[in-house]
């Protein structure tokens, strides 16, 4: 069971958004291909969907900014502006995201007392959201992530998804990807490699459904 994780793919994390990653909505039109090119059996995105007193953000802590260490709940938390909030058109989906094509939605950020950057638990690790349980009941054994952003929610992503869905094979889209601070992209990739995750392109995933095409009309002919 091929399955394809789109993370975060949201107004608020592209251009005109409240948190926006440069470039953010690049990733738009290779997510799409990719659902179009009918190579997976399942499509998966997460979303975020914080509260509007969500601890997360610099304006709960007064006198802290946006970009700031802070801390929550005890623990060392960047401090974000105000976003993807519950209900508001800053948590929608991309308006040109094809979100027909996606089975399921698997929202996160809903306590306030602590961030999830990862689509299957929170960042004190010690809640699931249910993704993992999810995947691993559809019987996924390969899963493609890609989204926003790089640094942060799909790296998250990718690593657990690594440990928490047994023996999932898992691959990061990069060129559907696009990322806060260089350096920190440069480190993530190197940290989901690490973890066992595979880089590779949408062309790569696209010549691989075309492969498989090739080689299941070759049979059927013999």
């Amino acid at each position: 069971m091929k399955c394809l994780l789109l993370v975060d793919i949201q107004n608020g994390f592209c251009s005109g958004g409240n948190l926006a990653v440069p470039d953010g909505e690049a990733v738009v039109a290779v997510a799409n291909r990719l659902m179009a090119e009918g190579a997976y059996d399942l499509v998966v995105a997460s979303q975020d969907w914080h509260p509007a007193d969500h601890g997360s953000f610099a304006s709960q802590h007064p006198g802290r900014h946006p970009f700031e260490m802070g801390t929550l709940h005890g623990k060392p938390q960047m401090l974000w502006p105000d976003h993807c909030v519950q209900g508001t058109a800053d948590a929608d989906f991309h308006p040109a995201l094809d979100a027909a094509r996606i089975d399921h939605v698997q929202r996160k950020g809903e306590n306030r007392n602590v961030d999830s950057y990862s689509a299957f638990r929170d960042n004190d690790h010690a809640a699931l959201t249910g993704l993992s349980r999810y995947l691993i009941d559809a019987g996924v054994d390969q899963l493609d992530v890609c989204g926003l952003a790089t640094d942060y929610c799909v790296k998250d992503s990718v690593v657990d998804a690594r440990l928490l869905v047994p023996g999932v094979a898992v691959r990061v889209v990069i060129d559907a990807c696009r990322g806060i601070d260089p350096g920190g992209v440069t480190a993530a990739i190197a940290e989901m490699s690490g973890a066992g995750a595979r880089i590779v392109t949408s062309g790569e995933v696209v010549q691989g459904v075309k492969d498989d095409a090739s080689i299941s009309a070759h049979r059927s002919s013999r």
